[in-house]
């Protein structure tokens, strides 16, 4: 009587892994489609609306908020949901500091268009961050990533000399945080899009920033603890006591934290002669 049971789980626990890998994409992005004619709207705001054509029926819808004589500007690379549609409405936190803003929507997001994969993403946003490159000196370039956004940015400062990178919320891998939420799976085998931030990180150069909430239900803070011990000589975390996974905004010590963020310096080097560091106690 066992047989028929183990063979029955046994196909429903293959059917289930089919199932995931074929659509994960369902679960992983959640986005707004906008029409073609849809016309962006900021009141406050000045901006561009820009599309580029990688390749014939893809396009890649952007916006470039702008503002006089701008300290340098920040490549921000969105969450899963929704559309710059309204995640334009962040780009203030930017231009009240003194810098441009481009905002793109990932393939099927908002007017762009093109069927979705990891690395083709990954080659949009490259793209994207050429055009910008091609006008602006990258040590005026900002890498600014939130949660899903936040591994494509990782991977762009790898591979790139932007000034600096910042995450916010940002996960471990995608495979990490799907295995929360079915750890009897093999994820590590399935996951279309592995987004392995961890692994970006290794190769990062420039400064790096990590802001998170000490409240995120779906991504610890614990997560930005480990992230932030891969480059600990570059790495600062900024934790925003009680701020979630998706209301970090509504935090005045985010926005204190992201100013202090964008108006830094480089930092120098500590010299271990003149402080603390490695300072041992003398036996009695």
């Amino acid at each position: 009587m066992w047989i028929p049971l183990i063979i029955t789980a046994a196909v429903i626990y293959i059917l289930g892994n089919l199932f995931i890998y074929f659509w994960q994409d369902q679960f992983l992005f959640k986005p707004e489609k906008l029409p073609k004619d849809f016309e962006f709207k900021y009141p406050n705001l000045d901006f561009k609306e820009y599309n580029f054509e990688m390749a014939p029926g893809v396009n890649i819808s952007g916006i470039h908020f702008k503002i006089e004589n701008p300290k340098g500007v920040v490549y921000y690379l969105k969450g899963n949901s929704r559309s710059i549609k309204g995640w334009g409405k962040f780009a203030i936190d930017f231009t009240r500091q003194g810098f441009d803003v481009i905002m793109v929507d990932y393939r099927g997001f908002g007017k762009s268009t093109g069927r979705r994969t990891e690395d083709e993403i990954k080659n949009d946003l490259q793209y994207v961050y050429d055009q910008i490159k091609n006008q602006v000196n990258e040590r005026y370039i900002i890498l600014y990533g939130r949660s899903l956004g936040a591994g494509f940015a990782a991977k762009l400062a790898s591979i790139n000399n932007p000034r600096m990178l910042v995450l916010e919320s940002p996960f471990y891998s995608l495979t990490k945080v799907a295995k929360r939420f079915v750890p009897f799976m093999p994820m590590s085998l399935i996951m279309r899009f592995p987004i392995r931030t961890h692994l970006y990180l290794q190769y990062v150069n420039c400064p790096i920033k990590i802001i998170h909430g000490t409240n995120d239900r779906l991504i610890p803070l614990s997560t930005a603890v480990e992230l932030s011990k891969i480059k600990p000589d570059t790495t600062r975390l900024y934790p925003v006591i009680g701020a979630g996974h998706n209301n970090m905004h509504n935090y005045e010590e985010y926005h204190r934290m992201l100013e202090e963020i964008l108006q830094s310096k480089l930092p120098k080097p500590v010299d271990a002669q003149e402080t603390s560091l490695n300072f041992k106690r003398k036996s009695i």
